[in-house]
């Protein structure tokens, strides 16, 4: 039987077969590779064009601001901001890491007398001064923080020791000032914080047996070029507080945040506020686990879940957007990123 005829078909087919499959695994594989080689659109990585190279934002403390200051004082303040906001920003060009930046512009914004933090902390009930501080690395959701010292000229910087030279998180009271015996930190007399706006403040309040309404404070959040970010946070606390109050800022979650999955926080007003409501942690959950954008994050616990007229937070992402949201008066805050950005602020 001749199958020669049949054979030819057979092989005609099988030719075509081969051929169109060739083309449909060719044009698979483009599909495969080319989904290969990009990242999903909602993705925020290192190369991400839509991350800012470097972010920082400060303040230096919310509350009653009366905008009819005069324009002497308002000029100091902001000329102070500017100054502590064109150190940080100088450094993160320059290549330093997030967390020097904020020790190093705490420290500056703690040795002005027009902040309550260092140099110009408020009086206690007794009639000296009280510091805390804290400060967060969030590479590692490393942190440090230290309450109620009386002779730590840069608070911050003792913070930073306990974080990166102890196995605690927190010293307080003679326990902070024996672990600052051993830290090497610069030490001052208690009467070295003493401004006499501060004194006035104090006995004026006494004098009208008013309730404490000073609710300044100093801080610092950074997103530098590695991508990390770090909080900081600096006070001397409320005015004529009592035996060994502590208010936010020392207690990490509470007044200071930092953690590079998400965003770094620093907060400042009335601290019982911000303790009861763990602000700073809950503005990154809100970011981690509802996906809220830092500025929403922001708005819906200072707007939503405190009272008006309890303060603010500063806060930069991961990506270096910046949040600068308050409910009180005013909030003395500037802001400054990679883009060029440059700004301070009082009130609205």
């Amino acid at each position: 039987m001749d199958f020669g005829p049949h054979l030819d078909y057979v092989l005609t087919m099988l030719n075509r077969t081969a051929r169109l499959n060739a083309i449909l695994l060719t044009s698979l594989l483009a599909l495969v590779c080319g989904s290969c080689t990009s990242e999903p659109a909602s993705a925020e990585s290192e190369t991400d064009p839509a991350r800012a190279e470097y972010a920082i934002a400060i303040h230096g403390g919310a509350g009653v601001i009366s905008r009819s200051v005069d324009e002497s004082t308002r000029g100091r303040y902001e000329e102070s901001l500017k100054n502590a906001l064109e150190l940080g920003k100088k450094m993160l060009e320059e290549g330093a890491s997030a967390l020097d930046v904020v020790e190093q512009v705490v420290r500056k914004l703690e040795d002005d007398p027009l902040f309550n933090a260092g140099k110009g902390a408020v009086f206690t009930h007794e009639g000296g001064h009280e510091l805390d501080a804290s400060i967060m690395d969030g590479r590692q959701l490393a942190c440090g923080a230290i309450s109620g010292v009386t002779t730590v000229k840069n608070p911050i910087t003792l913070a930073r020791h306990v974080m990166e030279n102890s196995r605690h998180v927190l010293f307080a009271g003679p326990g902070a000032e024996k672990y600052a015996d051993t830290a090497g930190v610069e030490r001052v007399e208690n009467d070295y914080f003493h401004t006499e706006k501060r004194r006035k403040q104090w006995q004026d309040l006494r004098s009208r047996r008013e309730a404490a309404k000073e609710t300044s404070t100093v801080g610092a959040v950074v997103l530098d070029k590695m991508g990390n970010l770090a909080a900081g946070t600096s006070t001397g606390g409320m005015t004529d507080k009592r035996f060994g109050r502590i208010g936010d800022s020392p207690v990490v979650g509470a007044g200071t945040y930092a953690n590079n999955r998400t965003v770094a926080i620093s907060c400042t007003g009335s601290g019982e506020e911000f303790i009861r409501n763990v602000v700073a942690h809950d503005i990154s959950a809100l970011m981690e686990y509802k996906g809220l954008s830092v500025v929403e994050a922001a708005e819906e616990v200072v707007h939503r879940k405190l009272k008006k007229g309890d303060g603010g937070v500063i806060a930069v992402s991961k990506s270096g957007e910046i949040a600068m949201v308050f409910n009180s008066e005013g909030m003395f805050r500037g802001a400054a990123d990679s883009s060029g950005r440059f700004e301070v602020k009082i009130w609205d």
